[in-house]
């Protein structure tokens, strides 16, 4: 599924720019996740219209597997993601926001951010622009030790989770996730 995602990200009629390619390490296992950025909404739902119009969209129809698309907006304080090498290991987290939570929910982490930056990077926090109120965010570690270390450390100093923010969330996943050897982000 790799070769097939990206073939389908290297031809001339896709858009967006490639920030990521990663392959599951738990949960749905053979998976492939990918992360791009559009320059605005317009090229965001062209891509969209050529997938969902596409007889065979990252050649899942050829391998007998299926694709999901979802489309978020990155938290407003945040830069924006740039390529580079940052961990073996990616966790993404999402969660499922209780009705009127995005807003104080980008607002908690905005509040938190500059001390849980210190402890280790954070490549993204988006909230989704389509299906139920979510947001993910993407963090990359060097060994899964790593990510159990600075979590627990950061629990009990208090500095997370965000002050207000699990307040806001009725359920969570997370997942781990390794960097193909062409992602952008490694």
């Amino acid at each position: 599924m790799i070769a097939n995602a990206q073939t389908w990200l290297d031809r001339p009629v896709a858009m967006g720019r490639r920030l990521g390619i990663w392959t599951s390490e738990n949960g749905r296992l053979g998976s492939v996740r990918v992360l791009r950025g559009f320059a605005d909404a317009e090229e965001l739902a062209r891509e969209r219209h050529r997938e969902l119009h596409h007889p065979d969209p990252f050649g899942a129809a050829s391998s007998a597997c299926t694709f999901e698309s979802e489309s978020y907006a990155g938290f407003p304080f945040l830069p924006a993601v740039e390529p580079g090498v940052f961990g073996k290991y990616y966790e993404f987290r999402t969660y499922w926001l209780k009705p009127g939570g995005l807003t104080p929910t980008i607002e908690a982490w905005e509040a938190a951010m500059p001390e849980r930056s210190k402890r280790s990077p954070l490549t993204l926090n988006m909230y989704a622009l389509d299906g139920a109120p979510r947001i993910t965010h993407i963090w990359p570690w060097n060994s899964l030790d790593e990510r159990i270390a600075i979590r627990a450390k950061s629990y009990a100093d208090g500095i997370w989770p965000p002050k207000g923010g699990p307040e806001q969330f009725y359920e969570a996943t997370s997942t781990i996730w390794i960097p193909t050897v062409d992602s952008p982000l490694r």
